[in-house]
């Protein structure tokens, strides 16, 4: 258990143990790139017919790539091509070489379905490590494991890169909360791994249970799953006395592992270069691509998977590519501002729930926990921002609260809205990703 209240600083890793991808310069990993690239480009129109089929219609061929900007001549993979295809039907290798079939929850329509060979796996392993590794976290820790394990990539997947990196695992998984707590106390890890809204989950059932997430061993805490702000990791991170760092991933491109953040600069995830090539698209002219530090849609090519190679996979991610700092030859994210999908249209005005969060943490009295239902009572859509106040904010000073936030998001975001504080804890938790959104005008008459 920690022994003082000051601040967890978590040291940065030793750069002898970087991998060697990691030390290249610019010019050494784009050529890298390049040759990658065109290999991954061939293996792709040859293996998988839907990318035969894709190149044709455009009327490129792998040897159209020249240089690296040549990328945008060809054409996108969309989720629905994997809806479509399924299960298999984007695999590049017979089934025989196929270790492990991951795949979304397919919630709104057919999962879309993944695949990995032997060497798929070790890179993942690899890539999980070395985005744990710039995190903070070191071979001697424990790993308490919350993300969700089965199909889902996020537990196996950051369970077998602790593993690679030399951690003791506790692969808890998702959910039970009670239990959540009796192992990081009676086990006392290190680092935790799940989403930033369940650690919130865990830290919030801590203090009722009269426990402080300060006392506990937790030095660090590596977040993702879903997008998350500044004003989250301060909350977390002065919760739990802990350094929180992001890794970002999904399982089409391969599951986490795809970028890590750097714990000595906590300034966005780095992007490992060597095994994806990132591009930022306009996500309203999808034949525009945009230059480093514009605001668009993230879209990833993979380099070297071998049982699904992805081409140009539009992620619907919100961010944009800066320059890199911890790891100078590779660039790194944004923070993700939304999702094409996530985003409200709300009388002409587009807002993301990430922006509901960054400024109701900013307002005294007001917690993390909120949601977002829209209505339509008459012929406009309304929206109401459902949000807890804290346990110490009075309810003379959450009407104070409820107005303050209407009037930032207003001033911020342009939008009109309505505020309803609700009592701690009355708002639904999850052990995985966050429902944030609720869309109730399909359950209403039209005007």
């Amino acid at each position: 258990m920690k022994t003082s209240s000051a601040p967890i600083k978590t040291t940065a890793a030793d750069p002898s143990t970087w991998d060697p991808e990691e030390r290249m310069s610019r010019d050494e990993l784009e050529a890298l790139q390049l040759t990658r690239l065109q290999h991954t480009l061939k293996y792709a129109y040859e293996r998988v017919p839907l990318y035969t089929k894709k190149f044709d219609e455009a009327g490129v061929r792998p040897e159209d790539l020249k240089e690296l900007a040549d990328l945008r001549l060809f054409p996108y993979t969309t989720k629905e091509d994997l809806r479509q295809t399924y299960p298999f039907g984007m695999f590049a290798v017979p089934q025989d070489q196929v270790a492990r079939i991951h795949a979304s929850s397919g919630t709104t329509g057919r999962p879309t379905v993944v695949g990995y060979t032997r060497g798929d796996l070790d890179r993942w392993g690899t890539l999980v490590a070395r985005s744990l590794r710039a995190s903070g976290v070191k071979s001697s820790y424990k790993v308490h494991n919350a993300y969700g394990y089965g199909l889902f990539t996020g537990g196996l997947g950051a369970h077998f890169g602790a593993e690679t990196l030399g951690c003791t695992v506790i692969p808890m998984s998702g959910g039970q909360t009670e239990k959540q707590i009796q192992l990081i106390r009676d086990f006392e890890p290190d680092t935790i791994l799940c989403t930033p809204t369940y650690l919130l989950t865990i830290g919030d059932a801590m203090q009722k249970a009269g426990l402080d997430p300060r006392a506990t061993s937790l030095k660090n805490a590596v977040l993702g799953a879903e997008p998350w702000t500044e004003e989250m990791r301060r909350e977390l991170e002065v919760m739990f006395d802990i350094d929180a760092c992001d890794i970002y991933g999904l399982s089409e491109v391969m599951g986490p592992g795809v970028a890590g953040e750097c714990v000595e600069t906590k300034d966005g995830a780095h992007i490992w270069e060597d095994h994806f090539r990132p591009e930022i698209i306009d996500p309203f002219d999808d034949t525009k691509v945009l230059g480093d530090g514009e605001h668009g849609e993230l879209v990833f090519t993979s380099l070297t998977k071998e049982a699904l190679p992805i081409i140009r996979y539009r992620t619907h991610d919100l961010t944009r590519l800066l320059p890199g700092t911890s790891r100078p030859s590779m660039r790194r994210m944004g923070r993700i501002t939304g999702r094409n999908d996530d985003m409200i249209i709300l009388r002409g005005v587009n807002l993301f729930p990430s922006q509901i969060e960054e400024i109701a943490l900013r307002v005294p009295g007001l917690s993390p926990h909120f949601q977002l239902e829209i209505t339509r009572p008459d012929r406009m859509d309304e929206l109401t921002v459902k949000i807890e106040r804290r346990e110490d904010c009075t309810s003379e000073a959450a009407v104070a609260a409820a107005a303050t936030l209407k009037k930032e998001i207003k001033i911020h975001i342009g939008s009109s809205c309505g505020i309803q504080v609700v009592e701690p804890g009355s708002l639904a938790r999850s052990s995985g990703k966050l429902r944030r959104i609720y869309d109730l005008r399909k359950e209403q008459p039209q005007g």
